[in-house]
């Protein structure tokens, strides 16, 4: 596939090797469900993130062990499989268990190799199968609509902008969220590279649910809660990536909010390890 791939090597007899014509890219690291890479891509990210809760909305802190799946189904179509795993948590409103599964699809609309440039749109569902213990498993499930795209800049730098719109189908037990998410990075050497963030989520409409009224939860929770209407939260992150492989990647990044609002989330590190094909 593209311009390493081999169009007739299809991994199970379906799955494509990933395009290799964009390798000189590396994938985005916060905003993990959400914010997705605009290239078309078959993998395997292990993800791991320790997340610390503040004090007014219980203190302490949640793990989530995770595994998201990609799969290039064409050379531009490819199927995206960014939530699953397992919550640990020691804040007494969140308690061990399972989240959600996310599954969908992802187009590449435009594709330059040359410029370096790439856009791609796609939808996903998200099944409210996760453990309700764990704030997961809620409402009728939610849709997610999105945009995402990449662009080299110069010999070092390379720039992935994503926005997307989650939409519930119960709109009473979650609620409507917006969100814009950016990655810059620069490559140091040829397997090292340093990775800058910026993540802003909107509010659009509320829920119906009073528990945590006025606390929303991100990225991995969607409460549902009241009086978040209108609510915005910005984060910011950094950190390193390696590429031990061509077709590896190990990554590192520490995220704090950059508002004063928080709800959720005092602070977040998030470690993931990619294997392509």
């Amino acid at each position: 596939m593209g311009c390493d791939g081999c169009d007739d090597c299809r991994l199970f007899g379906h799955v494509m090797h990933s395009d290799y014509c964009y390798n000189d890219f590396i994938s985005p690291m916060t905003n993990p469900v959400f914010f997705e890479d605009p290239r078309t891509l078959s993998e395997i990210r292990f993800i791991f993130i320790h997340h610390n809760v503040p004090t007014a909305a219980g203190g302490n802190d949640v793990q989530l062990v995770a595994a998201q799946v990609r799969a290039a189904l064409t050379e531009r179509l490819s199927l995206v499989a960014a939530k699953d795993g397992y919550i640990m948590s020691d804040n007494p409103f969140i308690e061990d268990g399972w989240a959600d599964i996310a599954v969908g699809l992802k187009y590449n609309l435009y594709a330059d190799p040359h410029s370096q440039t790439l856009l791609s749109a796609g939808v996903s569902y998200e099944l409210p199968v996760g453990s309700t213990r764990s704030l997961q498993g809620n409402g009728d499930g939610e849709f997610h609509l999105y945009v995402t795209g990449g662009k080299q800049l110069g010999c070092d730098w390379h720039w992935i902008s994503g926005a997307g719109l989650r939409v519930p189908a119960d709109s009473g037990d979650e609620s409507q969220v917006f969100y814009w998410s950016n990655h810059l990075d620069r490559r140091l050497t040829d397997r090292t590279y340093f990775l800058a963030e910026l993540n802003w989520y909107h509010w659009v409409n509320e829920g119906e649910q009073t528990a945590l009224a006025g606390v929303e939860g991100g990225d991995l929770f969607n409460l549902g809660s009241t009086d978040v209407a209108g609510n915005d939260i910005v984060t910011g992150a950094f950190g390193l990536k390696f590429k031990p492989r061509c077709n590896q990647e190990l990554g590192v990044a520490w995220e704090v909010p950059l508002t004063d609002r928080r709800d959720l989330l005092d602070n977040r590190l998030t470690v993931d390890w990619i294997i392509r094909y």
